[in-house]
């Protein structure tokens, strides 16, 4: 008998089955789902009980588990927590889209909220896109510029910044500003916030601490991603809780992925095409393997020493990160637990 449910990072993915006296499975429950079942024995001539009737439920692998674990641990999460529902800010990408489909498949569309962000770098395939999902799920969405405020901060801080040039710091103040919108948003409505960083970005540092890591939950936490992209196909061919059929526009899975923070910005402009990133990460991570031996996949030096070097000087990030579905072997936080500061670094030596 397993048990089934989400707690905390958790998942409990039930799927309690029967054994016959060879080792056969004559029965197997559903997983991710409660449920009760009768079976029905008979003694044999030779005296070995047989099953003659029971259920034989279909064992969930693949994307379809992961997403039905997002979806388990955040519906537990939040009713047991206590919230009336959820809000988070869809920004037309890949990963704010999963979200929201995941938090409609868990609560219903009624209990989630969605908040367009725009910047004066918010491009229009953006907003058509949060747009064109909110409508295929049936949330709201409401649009809120953040440039007003964003141009406050600048004229605020500009005349203490010393004349230095435009870098990170006018990014994060953007990223921030949002954190800053959307909290105000969960204090005020009562609704939890839901963060939307994947486990890539996690793991190199892509985020900006008080900024778009805001929130009290993270269903993409343990998910890499280009696992992301997998369970965005997986859920757009299937609609397992009868929500919405292809809830994600196919747009927002084939464009490049951008956190629109500058002109022209692309994820890639800073990190190695996600394939390769997260080959190199479940290496570093999942398998601790070491430089040498992922050099030896093919991958070249400098850029696995640099992803090393990311991933260890994140850890301070990851530390103040909301929890999140555990879904692989070596979570961040609970699994993989790392000092801050280390000065210990592996080398190619080869």
């Amino acid at each position: 008998v397993n048990e089934v449910g989400g707690q905390d990072e958790l998942v409990f993915d039930g799927g309690s089955f029967a054994l016959s006296a060879t080792g056969e499975v004559v029965m197997r429950l559903p997983m991710f789902e409660e449920a009760l079942a009768l079976t029905a024995w008979e003694k044999a001539d030779d005296g070995v009980w047989v099953c003659v009737e029971a259920p034989m439920d279909d064992w969930v692998s693949g994307p379809e588990e992961v997403y039905r674990a997002m979806v388990l641990g955040l519906r537990d999460y939040v009713n047991k927590s206590g919230f009336p529902g959820v809000l988070l800010g869809l920004s037309g990408g890949v990963d704010s889209a999963i979200v929201a489909v995941v938090a409609a498949d868990a609560l219903g569309p009624d209990r989630v909220r969605c908040f367009m962000l725009p910047s004066r770098y918010t491009s229009q395939d953006s907003l058509d896109d949060a747009a064109g999902c909110a409508q295929r799920l049936g949330v709201r969405l409401d649009e809120i510029a953040i440039s007003p405020a964003v141009d406050a901060f600048a004229q605020m801080l500009t005349p203490h910044f010393g004349n230095r040039a435009p870098d990170l710091t006018e990014e994060n103040i953007q990223a921030r500003t949002r954190g800053l919108a959307l909290m105000a948003l969960s204090n005020k409505l009562g609704s939890m916030l839901l963060t939307t960083g994947n486990k890539s970005e996690m793991a190199v540092g892509y985020a900006t601490l008080y900024g778009d890591m805001c929130g009290g939950y993270n269903v993409l936490k343990d998910v890499y991603k280009t696992q992301v992209y997998e369970v965005c196909e997986w859920r757009n061919a299937n609609d397992p809780y009868g929500v919405a059929v292809s809830p994600i526009p196919e747009r927002i899975l084939t464009k490049a992925p951008s956190a629109e923070l500058r002109p022209d910005q692309k994820d890639q402009d800073s990190l190695p095409e996600y394939a390769e990133l997260d080959a190199i990460l479940h290496g570093l991570v999942e398998e601790e393997a070491t430089l040498d031996e992922i050099v030896a996949r093919g991958h070249a030096p400098e850029t696995v020493e640099r992803v090393q070097r990311l991933l260890y000087n994140s850890e301070y990030k990851r530390r103040q990160a909301a929890p999140g579905v555990k879904i692989g072997p070596r979570a961040f936080g609970r699994d993989r637990r790392y000092p801050i500061v280390n000065g210990f670094r592996d080398a190619v030596t080869k």
